[in-house]
């Protein structure tokens, strides 16, 4: 039997090589964009497509209660071969907008079998110490997502297909290494039959209901920031006339969320979950207020720490959420209660990236940036109501 350590590091390896395939077409996009002439607001199509490919899995998966009936170690696997094959479908020479919406979006089906059942799975190994092991998963999951940036940064000499490439080879890997190594955890209660009222009964408690809430007011400035951050740093490389990495600072700045994953959990071991979640989110909500002030700024120093600081604090308080969400869940339905989480916070990604690629093509303005505070005010006021979801 291995120990519950050599467990979360197996979960935390295997989410990681399988949610690179989440922004995998973002890493390459210019060069989708050339070899199969598309427009250049593909950006907001690709990415809403996995955002919606996800949100009718997690749905599916949810209704059906699938993690919660069939081993989670097997869903896994058996979503990230998949996943991995149509992720690596973008290499087909016949590719159009359409078929690459298409492939973009089964891969999103599929990642669906991949983060919320890894976090499903920790949650049958660690009882106690859960949000230290979701801290580990949701940091794996940012590092996952940054990787193809660096893949791009650092592979000069190499074709972009290189990166779907490896990005598909490395979620197959990732499958096969936590199935073989990573059996049902002592906490796991299986479900016998689907439960089609679980989706409205898991909002009846509400402390989960506030988290939840909580979590989809992070949510809807998340996903935008990581689309956009190579847009932003363009945006500011333009206006100032400065020379930028923008693919290895893409990675580091999204790269750096993975650390303060880690870090909240530990700040919240001291001052509480609740707390810390509502810090981090009052913090990234400030940084969507200020950021059009910092493009401003002529120092590049200055504009590149603001982003590598609010990659840090919109994300930090991802896995303390999902830690409320699965504290106060129903033990039978604590895997469909994260997936339906999950299925409704990318529900609003998919909204909130369109609304502001819309902006971006109608106002030539870095302004717009600040209509993604919405989120973490509403997610402050869901937290705030609730007195006693401080665990």
């Amino acid at each position: 039997m291995k120990s519950k350590k050599n467990i979360l590091v197996i979960i935390v390896l295997a989410q990681f090589c399988c949610t690179t395939l989440w922004f995998a077409s973002n890493g390459v996009l210019e060069e989708l964009i050339t070899n199969f002439n598309l427009k250049t607001n593909t950006l907001g199509n690709l990415t809403s497509a996995v955002q919606f490919g996800f949100i009718s899995g997690t749905l599916l998966f949810a209704l059906l209660t699938i993690t919660d009936r069939f081993s989670p170690s097997k869903v896994f696997l058996m979503s990230a071969i998949l996943g991995a094959i149509f992720n690596g479908s973008m290499l087909w020479p016949g590719n159009t907008l359409l078929t690459l919406i298409a492939f973009r979006f089964l891969t999103g089906f599929f990642l669906a079998g991949i983060y919320p059942v890894g976090m499903k799975i920790a949650a049958d190994y660690f009882d106690k110490g859960l949000g230290k092991s979701l801290g580990f998963l949701v940091g794996a999951l940012v590092l996952g997502t940054a990787f193809p940036h660096l893949l791009k940064g650092i592979t000069t000499y190499f074709s972009w297909q290189s990166v779907i490439i490896t990005t598909s080879v490395l979620a197959i890997l990732g499958g096969i290494l936590l199935a073989i190594l990573v059996p049902n955890g002592p906490f796991r209660k299986k479900s016998q039959q689907p439960d089609l009222g679980a989706f409205f009964k898991v909002f009846q408690n509400p402390n989960f209901r506030a988290a939840a809430l909580g979590y989809f007011g992070h949510m809807w400035e998340l996903y935008v920031f990581w689309a956009f951050v190579p847009i932003m740093l363009g945006t500011y490389q333009s206006l100032n006339q400065s020379s930028l990495n923008i693919p290895l600072l893409s990675f580091g700045i999204i790269a750096i969320g993975g650390i303060a994953c880690v870090l909240s959990d530990h700040i919240s071991q001291k001052i509480g979950v609740k707390k810390t979640a509502s810090t981090a989110l009052f913090l990234s909500g400030c940084c969507c207020l200020a950021a059009p002030l910092f493009f401003t700024l002529t120092t590049t120093s200055l504009f590149v720490g603001f982003l590598f600081f609010w990659g840090m604090v919109v994300i930090a308080d991802s896995p303390l959420f999902s830690t409320l969400v699965a504290q106060n869940a129903t033990p039978e339905l604590k895997g469909t209660a994260l997936t339906i989480v999950n299925c409704i916070g990318f529900t609003i990604t998919i909204i909130s990236i369109q609304l502001m690629v819309y902006l971006q093509l109608n106002y030539a303005s870095n302004w717009i940036y600040t209509s993604l505070a919405i989120g973490p005010i509403f997610g402050l006021i869901a937290l705030t109501s609730s007195k006693k979801t401080n665990r």
